[in-house]
């Protein structure tokens, strides 16, 4: 018999993986922030052994802030960050983990040392328990253009170009209805 792939209903997993693996919406600020903390320790173990890094300015940092006027609570980095392709790859495909991938290419010490978290690839998605959408806007290090992807979690993801500075991720959660998350 020929075998046929599985169809879904990508907005129905999104909700089950999101409510099944946590329990408290605040879940998401240790995800998103566990995610910024990856990037910096991606990019500084690069710096360190890529000749295409070395030459970076390095100043690892994640930021929060809090903005009551708007209910936005902001979080960023100064990580490796994403450029489209990335961001196609590893925010639009759900379990899919650049951190997993990443821990992959490593061996020796430099394995044995690493201590990333986010090897399952489904943390970012817990900001959708809390949001009603979310925008990252990444640039990755080394690359000049900067790129914004955004979905609301059910209809699927828009991604276009945008500005950033420096790379990294930003990401902001605003609190209104369900809530309304930026990453960037």
């Amino acid at each position: 018999m020929p075998q046929r792939e599985f169809q879904t209903e990508v907005s129905q997993l999104l909700q089950l993986i999101i409510h099944s693996l946590y329990s408290h919406p605040e879940i998401f600020l240790r995800e998103l922030i566990s995610n910024s903390s990856d990037a910096l320790d991606k990019l500084r173990h690069l710096t360190l052994v890529d000749e295409n890094f070395k030459s970076l300015e390095f100043d690892p940092r994640i930021e929060l802030e809090l903005d009551e006027a708007n209910k936005t609570l902001s979080i960023s980095d100064t990580g490796i960050g994403m450029n489209e392709e990335d961001l196609i790859s590893h925010l639009g495909t759900i379990a899919r983990s650049g951190t997993k991938n990443f821990l992959s290419q490593l061996s020796g010490d430099a394995k044995k040392d690493s201590n990333l978290i986010g090897q399952f690839g489904v943390g970012f998605y817990s900001a959708f328990m809390v949001a009603d959408r979310v925008e990252v806007v990444s640039r990755k290090a080394g690359e000049e253009l900067a790129w914004r992807w955004t979905s609301d979690g059910k209809s699927g993801f828009e991604i276009g170009p945008a500005e950033r500075i420096v790379a990294g991720y930003y990401r902001s959660a605003s609190f209104e209805r369900r809530r309304h998350a930026i990453c960037q």
